[in-house]
């Protein structure tokens, strides 16, 4: 199969589109022909080898994919029906989805919502999966469109404009948190009412004026420290990414004062029976407006190039890698 190959020299990532061989199928493998991959902020730190994502090499990089099985060893899963994966350290510690192939376990995989486009399943991918996650997280929080605003940070990017997109769906009032003003259009039209540079984010104090009802947190460090100092009473701010560092330079004062809650949000390794439910909510909750300004199309020999554009920020939206179809 062709797939793009991350290798080291000289403790230099090397990253290279070539045919190479799948292992062996195990029991409980499924093996899932891609039809499209998505480029995501782990992947271009793994292909760019700016961070330490790829222990083990050579691999393939990936963290998600849709498809359809090929040949199963899992009664759950048969031959033709479309699948997505999303996290479980795939591209990471195991063959991913950056090349036709994938032999995945079967655990890992979801089946394709009815009604969905594959296409479309990625442009959601790994990023509006998290996103999903986080919306879910303020929901169970007891955040409601009538708590107030909710403010998004990272709004360009792939799990902030989905946020945003869902959050404006559901009827809530959303502020985006954005370092670049070309992407003010793009936001706007996703659904975000009001646009804030990330600059007003980078010092804060222990409490500061109560501004949001709840936060999706996809930066770190003194972005997120700052959220929590301006969230309302009893509001959530849901953090899954560390984009601007993974310090938190805060104070308990907004937990015990404010009866603010910080909630984690992980989308590696979310339980099977979650994982089908936030995808019947994307499926369901996001308009088709959405699909038609939320990604861009490259193919998997574009990839390298792409990814340090990825970490320089020249990036909006998701960015989908055409495999096969």
């Amino acid at each position: 199969m062709k797939a793009l190959v991350l290798e080291q020299q000289d403790k230099a990532t090397l990253a290279e589109v070539k045919e190479i061989a799948l292992p062996d199928m195990a029991q409980g493998d499924v093996l899932v022909d891609i039809s499209w991959s998505g480029l995501n902020y782990k992947d271009a730190l793994a292909i760019t080898g700016k961070g330490k994502i790829i222990r083990q090499f050579p691999m393939v990089p990936g963290i998600d994919f849709v498809g359809h099985v090929s040949r199963s060893n899992d009664p759950r899963f048969s031959v033709g029906q479309s699948v997505i994966l999303t996290g479980w350290g795939v591209g990471e510690t195991h063959w991913g989805g950056l090349a036709e192939q994938a032999c995945v376990k079967g655990d890992w995989l979801v089946p394709l919502p009815e009604g969905m486009a594959a296409r479309n399943a990625m442009i959601i991918g790994t990023a509006g999966f998290t996103a999903m996650l986080c919306v879910m997280a303020l929901e169970e929080a007891g955040v409601t469109p009538d708590s107030g605003t909710v403010v998004v940070t990272g709004a360009s990017g792939g799990v902030g404009s989905t946020a945003v997109a869902l959050l404006h769906t559901l009827g809530y009032n959303v502020a985006a948190v954005t370092g670049r003003e070309s992407t003010h259009d793009y936001l706007r039209k996703l659904g975000a009412s009001e646009i804030l540079s990330r600059d007003d984010f980078a010092e804060t104090r222990p409490l500061e004026k109560q501004l949001w009802a709840g936060a999706v947190d996809t930066v770190g460090d003194n972005v997120l420290a700052k959220l929590l100092a301006q969230t309302n009473y009893g509001g959530c701010v849901a953090a899954c990414g560390l984009a601007g560092g993974f310090n938190l330079p805060t104070t308990v004062m907004p937990f015990i004062l404010r009866n603010v809650r910080l909630q984690g949000v992980d989308s590696v390794s979310v339980p099977a029976e979650r994982r089908a439910a936030v995808w019947e909510r994307l499926m369901n909750t996001l308009p088709e407006s959405f699909y038609q300004q939320a990604a861009t199309e490259i193919t998997l020999e574009q990839t390298p190039a792409v990814a340090a554009d990825f970490l320089n920020n020249k990036i909006q939206g998701r960015t989908l890698v055409k495999i096969t179809g």
